[in-house]
């Protein structure tokens, strides 16, 4: 099960991926991941999660601030 911190900044991504109309697959690409990776992680079925470095290569994808994707006060 995925921490409340882990869920909040998977769903702030998912949704910055979706405004400019990035694909699972186009991130995996780009972060040279696995396109499954990316899946389990948006998936609550499975524990993973995004970690720092990815936070910080998806801002660039995403061209936004890794702060973009954190709650403004903790969970």
């Amino acid at each position: 099960m995925k921490s409340k911190i882990d869920s909040y900044v998977i769903e702030r991504v998912k949704e910055k991926r979706l405004e400019k109309n990035l694909s699972q697959a186009e991130i995996a690409y780009e972060l040279d991941l696995s396109v499954g990776f990316i899946g389990k992680v948006e998936s609550s079925n499975y524990p993973a999660h995004y970690n720092l470095k990815h936070l910080n290569e998806l801002a660039k994808i995403l061209k936004c601030s890794p702060q973009d994707f954190l709650p403004k006060k903790p969970l």
